[in-house]
């Protein structure tokens, strides 16, 4: 069976306290422990220690990124989380430098992360509706996808040598929400990429 670590990204506020997020989680949580996975969880906006964080890290075979899209990226505290753990694992356990050696000082950067068995999957919420995305006649993002937008989340987890599985998103959560339909996507795209990759991914 699989270890699976999964990281609260969500930062509390007046207009959004987190249910939603939240609520993800304990349905991945629930998928996970019914197949006989190993769940460990960690919430960015509450008490961590960098050291344990790094830990989790190491030890998961599959990271499972759930947050709100905050101004075009992750959460301030999900943000400094980053800061704090990524930062604290360059000494080796996440990655062994950037990958450029004195050799070769040109090439490869970015290529030396140590996780290179472990997986992750962003599920992110949005008050975007999905038709924003991949239509280049929708004036703001111009075509781009949820990918496009959340590069630097992948290109962070690209630098620790994971891997991705598909994306999850739930899109106009605020003004157009459809909860339950979302919830039963949810639990179909788990059942379908981990069907597809069982223990392990």
């Amino acid at each position: 069976m699989s270890k699976i670590f999964i990281i609260n990204g969500h930062q509390p506020y007046p207009f959004s306290k987190g249910e939603l997020n939240a609520a993800f989680i304990d349905r991945a949580e629930t998928f996970f422990a019914d197949q006989g996975h190993e769940v460990r969880m960690t919430h960015v906006a509450e008490d961590y220690n960098a050291e344990q964080e790094v830990a989790n890290h190491q030890w998961a075979d599959i990271v499972l990124m759930q947050f709100p899209v905050n101004w075009m990226g992750v959460s301030w505290s999900f943000k400094k989380y980053m800061d704090d753990v990524y930062s604290a694992g360059m000494d080796g356990r996440l990655c062994a430098g950037d990958g450029r050696t004195t050799e070769a000082p040109k090439a490869n950067y970015g290529m030396g992360g140590t996780l290179t068995g472990t997986s992750y999957m962003i599920s992110a919420t949005l008050n975007a509706p999905a038709e924003a995305f991949n239509d280049p006649s929708e004036p703001f993002f111009e075509g781009m996808s949820l990918d496009d937008l959340l590069r630097p989340v992948h290109l962070n987890a690209k630098f620790f040598g994971m891997k991705p599985l598909p994306s999850f998103a739930a899109f106009d959560v605020m003004k157009n929400p459809e909860i339950e339909n979302d919830f039963k996507r949810f639990d179909a795209h788990l059942a379908d990429v981990f069907a597809k990759e069982p223990a392990h991914v």
